[in-house]
């Protein structure tokens, strides 16, 4: 355990890393990049890379969801986005484009008032379904009992119950709360839920059956969480923390492996391959693809938190696009910033520190490195 810092006198806090705060070590063996394996598999479902395009309406379209797909990704739908509010929302992302943005947060509101339609939520997944590739969708802990049984019944392969901070344990007086272990255990197909971002809730949530753990807020770029709520955790001692719960949890389960999805906060390809070398199985990310071509955002970027009816806390942001999916995610890139090429540059990194697989990968050494001024 981490000694705490004395905030003031009647207050004391771990100290707490971000992403750019840390460095990945290389060692005595460095490997060919090109006998990298990034495969990652969850439940009976394998894929070609570990990044999960974000479920937020900026990045992922049925149509993005079937590309991903095709690309040896995983694509989340957002079942409580524009997809399932309107039977064509292609006008309506136009326009948040080009929105103003002194306007734009409650245009988005009233956009996102409409309400969601069931019949649309199993249009969507068996769009994808019948394209051959995985279907993951997103509902919110609040709307996952009223909507769970169309998203089962339309085929879906990977269930996520995302939210900004999911507990096992939500306490409600006005109503029923969703009862995470019991619901888990009566399906079929893998949840994966979050988001969490301490040991213990982590712990919990892994009890409740769930076959991956989202860590962070979600967001990322657009999230204004801290400025709203004040609540925040560095996202590498948040993945570092849920690695150990997952660790732990493996010996009290006798052998239940429960993978770790760092969701949110990287916004280029070292913050991605920090993340695995904190812990994390696979990573959820919005804002690099948001940049893409073929993004639905058209290079803006919100989550469903930019929409709250009451106290949103995200915003849209521009991006701008800077190349094709296939740009993105394989290069060649053009930049050195590390938003593009990011399965390359991931590969690159477990090479120059000596790991072919991403299990082993975890174990890198990493030292506190702060960003330069």
């Amino acid at each position: 355990m981490a000694a705490e810092v004395e905030i003031g006198r009647g207050k004391s806090g771990r100290r707490a890393y971000a992403f750019d705060e840390i460095g990945i070590v290389p060692s005595r063996r460095t490997r060919d990049p090109e006998e990298v394996s990034v495969a990652w598999q969850i439940d009976a479902y394998r894929f070609e890379m570990p990044l999960v395009v974000a479920p937020m309406d900026s990045v992922v379209s049925p149509a993005i969801a079937i590309r991903v797909g095709r690309l040896g990704g995983l694509a989340v739908l957002d079942l409580e986005g524009l997809w399932t509010r309107y039977e064509d929302p292609e006008p309506l992302l136009a326009e948040i484009a080009s929105l103003d943005d002194l306007r734009a947060t409650r245009r988005l509101q009233e956009i996102y008032a409409e309400p969601i339609k069931e019949e649309l939520i199993g249009r969507r997944i068996e769009e994808i379904r019948d394209a051959g590739v995985t279907v993951a969708a997103r509902l919110s802990p609040q709307r996952t009992a009223q909507f769970h049984k169309a998203v089962i019944d339309a085929g879906v392969d990977l269930f996520v119950i995302r939210g900004t901070t999911v507990s096992a344990e939500h306490v409600s007086g006005r109503a029923e709360p969703l009862n995470l272990k019991q619901f888990i255990y009566d399906l079929d197909v893998p949840v994966i839920v979050g988001g969490c971002s301490t040991y213990t809730a982590a712990l919990h949530l892994m009890r409740t059956g769930a076959a991956g753990v989202l860590v962070g807020f979600g967001g990322g770029s657009g999230h204004t969480t801290r400025t709203v709520l004040g609540v925040a955790v560095p996202m590498a001692t948040a993945v570092a923390d849920v690695a150990a719960a997952r660790r732990d949890y493996l010996d009290e389960s006798g052998g239940r492996y429960v993978h770790v999805i760092a969701d949110g906060g990287m916004t280029n390809s070292g913050d991605i391959a920090k993340a695995f070398a904190c812990g994390s199985d696979a990573v959820m990310v919005g804002s690099p693809f948001a940049r893409s071509n073929e993004a639905p955002g058209r290079g803006y970027h919100w989550g469903s938190e930019a929409h709250h009816g009451d106290v949103p806390r995200g915003t849209r942001i521009d991006l701008g696009t800077i190349g094709s999916m296939e740009q993105i995610l394989f290069g060649p890139s053009h930049v050195a910033d590390g938003s593009m090429n990011l399965i390359g540059a991931l590969r690159r990194a477990m090479a120059t520190a000596g790991y072919t697989e991403l299990k082993e990968f975890q174990r890198v050494q990493v030292v506190v490195a702060p960003p330069a001024p």
